[in-house]
C-alpha cells in the first residue's frame, strides 16, 4: 500500500445465513448483519452464494445488493448457472474460489494455470457486465502468472495453511510464501487481497506485507460477535489491523 493507505476490512456475512438455515426460519437476517458491520467501519461484505445454498440463498444477494452502501463481494464457482445470477446482481466485484459439496469451507485457493482459457472466458463474460474479477489462489508463482493471463484485475491469497499452521516453523514457511506471492502479484499489476482462517490471534504478520489491501475476515469475527455484539466486533478487527 502506499503511505498513509488504510488496510480494508471485508466481512463475510456467510454464517449468519448459516444458523438461519438451521431452522429455515428468516432470522438472523445477513443483511442486518451486514449494516450493522457497515455502521461498525467495515469497507466491504463479502457473501458466497454456493451452488448447494447451504447458507447465502439468491434472496439474501438481492437484498445485499439493494441495502448496503459499502462494496458487495460476491465469492462463487465459475459455473454458468451462478455467473449468470451475478451478472444479474451485479455486484461491486466476483471472487472466484474452488468449491465442492463435501468440504465445510474453501480448502484451498483455485487452480487457475489448469483452466487458464476457460477462466479467460469467465473474466470476459464479467468485463461485459463492468464487474471486476477476483481468483482466490494460493501464494504460489505458477497459480499468480496464471491469473495475470485470465485477465483478472484482484488476487485474494488463500492464508488458511498459515491460520492452520501449528510450529512456528511451520507457521513463518507459510507467512513467507503469503510475503512472497503478494509481491509478484503486486509486481505483475495485480490488487492484492488475502483471506481465511484469519482472526484476531495470527492476523497481525498479516497486516505488515505492504502489497496486500484488503483482508477478508468472517468466521472468526461472527464468533465473537456473540460475545460482544457485531458492531464490537468488527471494531476490535479494524484497531488490529490498523
Amino acid at each position: 500500500m502506499n503511505q498513509g493507505d488504510k488496510l480494508k476490512l471485508g466481512i463475510n456475512i456467510d454464517h449468519v445465513a448459516t444458523l438461519r438455515q438451521q431452522r429455515r426460519g428468516k432470522e438472523p437476517d445477513p443483511v442486518l448483519a451486514a449494516l450493522l458491520a457497515e455502521t461498525a467501519g467495515a469497507d466491504s461484505i463479502v457473501c458466497h452464494l454456493r451452488e448447494d445454498r447451504r447458507h447465502i440463498q439468491e434472496q439474501d444477494l438481492s437484498n445485499l445488493r439493494r441495502n448496503i452502501k459499502t462494496k458487495l463481494n460476491l465469492e462463487m464457482a465459475a459455473s454458468p448457472r451462478i455467473i449468470k445470477i451475478a451478472c444479474q446482481e451485479k455486484p461491486d466485484w466476483v471472487t472466484l474460489v474452488p468449491e465442492k459439496r463435501s468440504e465445510l469451507t474453501t480448502e484451498g485457493g483455485l487452480a487457475v494455470k489448469e483452466q487458464v482459457n476457460r477462466l479467460k472466458d469467465v473474466v470476459s463474460e464479467f468485463k461485459k457486465f463492468k464487474i471486476p474479477v477476483s481468483l482466490f489462489i494460493d501464494a504460489d508463482t505458477s497459480q499468480i502468472k496464471a491469473a495475470v493471463k485470465t485477465g483478472a484485475e484482484i488476487v485474494e491469497l488463500h492464508t488458511g495453511r498459515y491460520a492452520d499452521a501449528v510450529t512456528e516453523k511451520e507457521k513463518s514457511f507459510e507467512l513467507k510464501k503469503i510475503i512472497a506471492g503478494s509481491r509478484i502479484a503486486k509486481n505483475l499489476g495485480l490488487k492484492v487481497a488475502a483471506g481465511h482462517g484469519l482472526d484476531y490471534r495470527n492476523v497481525l504478520p498479516i497486516t505488515r506485507i505492504p502489497e496486500i489491501e484488503e483482508l477478508n475476515i468472517g468466521y472468526s469475527i461472527i464468533g465473537r460477535a456473540l460475545f460482544v455484539g457485531l458492531e464490537e466486533a468488527v471494531r476490535e478487527m479494524i484497531r488490529l489491523i490498523r
